[in-house]
């Protein structure tokens, strides 16, 4: 994953760790994030979209309460597919 800090809108009254978890989602469901790809870890998320290691966690806490991510303990977090549609 490239720089990403500009998805993130400081103005915006979204929350930063949903539009970071939107902009990952809207990346799997253009395929540009394949299931069983790794996503960075939290530090290196927190970095790549210049955010609060904190939001970071919270960004893939994000991610698999809506079922886009797994995380697997010792191995990191992975995707596991698009939403369903409907």
């Amino acid at each position: 994953m490239d720089d990403q800090a500009s998805v993130v809108d400081p103005n915006s009254p979204v929350y930063v760790y949903v539009q970071v978890a939107d902009d990952i989602q809207a990346r799997i469901q253009r395929g540009e994030l394949q299931p069983g790809a790794r996503l960075p870890g939290e530090r290196e998320l927190a970095d790549q979209y210049r955010i609060a290691y904190g939001t970071a966690r919270r960004v893939i806490q994000e991610l698999r309460d809506r079922g886009l991510a797994q995380t697997v303990p010792s191995k990191g977090t992975f995707i596991v597919g698009p939403p369903a549609e409907g």
